[in-house]
């Protein structure tokens, strides 16, 4: 049955319920408070609630959807466009000519722009430069050395997403600014989306300074960048060259403001979930080192006493069962937002037009309506037989439809690769100073990791 085959008639809508408030709510700023405290505790309550919940963000009235089979419906549905909390605070980075933040026409031309270079027959394309990182990742490290494991994660995730998809040197003297910029705005983002206070983020105290000289500074990269290909004259066939040369709809050259907006979609929320993911697989790995052994073992019945390779991925299967389910527990992509464009239904519940919904994969996929042992690390509920039990968009790590991440196949190989490469190099123990509490902004990831390498 289809979406569309279920929504109501006009005529229906209004004799819809309206979904119930959620409790806990303050003065001022309603549920905002407590999303800003402890939000995930706060969102994986909310379905004890109803499969929609009411929550107030400010002044603002926000739809919470927690059951996953809605949360499918909400994304597949023409009626839900990419907008809301979420986006308007991370327009301020990515801009509103993105493929990560534009709808509708502008939207579906940018996919087309960057689509071949993430389909499945391109990726082995990128295979030489993710083992030449993923092996230079590992030949830096030394046994008994003490690994700040928050830099090394995001400095190799944007070296492969800039090598790969923005060829050339030009990045290696700025990955560590792009780094170091990421971090200021992605945590500064989180508390403009849950505690909108508008004009009092433009105050020059110490925290907006920083941001606002964050923000700046990755602008300023992105512009180098571009500069760097056009001075080049050199056209390589990456995802660079397809933007400086793609065409409008009426078929002219498209604008320096969407080039910009679209390299900044690629490099930035790709580098930021990939690195929140592998800061995430190291904690995993240095708090089950069975499945440092499992890995191991089936990296030498694959690839035997050679170094692991690209081609090796696609076989290495418990190893990318131990990154769906680090995935599920550590989503870096822990909440979502969109806006509904006219008065429609959902769960049973009316939904107005130009409403904000909300919902948090983190949450949906540690239900334990959904899962059972739902807070255990366990990748063999990734084996065929037994994921058929997981219900149907309980675990969407890329999500689906139209807004599906274009790289998804592209992420799932760098994770597989990175993590059979360092398993198989080395064992992990947190070291004093490390702080494996969980970091809260517009993803999730280890506050501060760091952790002693030991001999393989």
């Amino acid at each position: 049955m289809t979406v569309e085959s279920v929504k109501p008639t006009t005529s229906e809508v209004p004799e819809l319920r309206e979904p119930p408030l959620a409790g806990g709510r303050v003065p001022l700023l309603g549920h905002g408070w407590r999303m800003a405290r402890d939000p995930l505790a706060f969102l994986a309550r909310l379905r004890d609630h109803g499969d929609v919940v009411r929550l107030k963000l400010g002044p603002k009235t926000v739809y919470a959807v927690t059951a996953p089979d809605l949360t499918g419906a909400l994304a597949l549905s023409p009626d839900y466009i990419i907008s809301g909390p979420l986006w308007e605070s991370l327009e301020s980075l990515l801009g509103k000519e993105g493929v990560a933040t534009a709808n509708g026409p502008l939207h579906r031309r940018q996919r087309r722009t960057i689509q071949p270079a993430f389909r499945l027959d391109a990726i082995p394309g990128y295979g030489p430069i993710m083992e030449e990182e993923t092996h230079a990742l590992v030949e830096r490290w030394n046994n008994g050395e003490v690994l700040d494991a928050t830099a090394e994660c995001f400095r190799v995730s944007v070296r492969i997403s800039a090598r790969c998809l923005m060829r050339g040197s030009y990045m290696d003297a700025r990955s560590e600014r792009i780094t170091s910029a990421l971090a200021t705005l992605f945590a500064g983002m989180y508390q403009r989306m849950v505690v909108p206070l508008g004009p009092l983020y433009r105050v020059p105290i110490p925290a907006n300074r920083e941001f606002n000289r964050a923000l700046a500074d990755l602008h300023r990269l992105v512009d180098e960048i571009v500069a760097d290909r056009r001075a080049s004259g050199q056209k390589p066939d990456d995802l660079l060259t397809a933007l400086l040369e793609a065409k409008d709809e009426n078929g002219d050259p498209i604008g320096e403001q969407e080039i910009h907006d679209q390299v900044i979609a690629i490099l930035t929320p790709g580098s930021e979930t990939a690195g929140s993911v592998l800061m995430s697989l190291l904690l995993v790995l240095s708090r089950h080192p069975d499945q440092v052994d499992k890995i191991r073992a089936e990296v030498k019945n694959v690839v035997g006493d050679r170094p692991v390779a690209f081609d090796d991925v696609r076989k290495l299967r418990h190893t990318a069962n131990v990154v769906i389910e680090t995935m599920r527990l550590y989503p870096a992509v822990w909440i979502l937002t969109r806006r509904a464009v006219t008065d429609t239904e959902l769960g049973g519940y009316r939904i107005p037009a130009g409403a904000d919904i909300v919902y948090s994969p983190y949450a949906i996929q540690r239900d334990p309506r959904s899962y059972d042992r739902n807070e255990e690390f366990d990748p063999d509920r990734w084996l065929p037989d037994r994921s058929k039990e997981v219900p149907k968009y309980a675990m969407v790590p890329f999500s689906v439809g139209n807004r599906k991440c274009p790289s998804d196949h592209f992420s799932m190989a760098e994770l597989t690769l990175i993590t059979a490469v360092v398993a198989n190099a080395f064992r992990f123990e947190e070291a004093p100073g490390s702080d494996p509490r969980t970091h809260i902004g517009i993803t999730l990831r280890p506050r501060r990791l760091r952790l002693k390498v030991l001999p393989g």
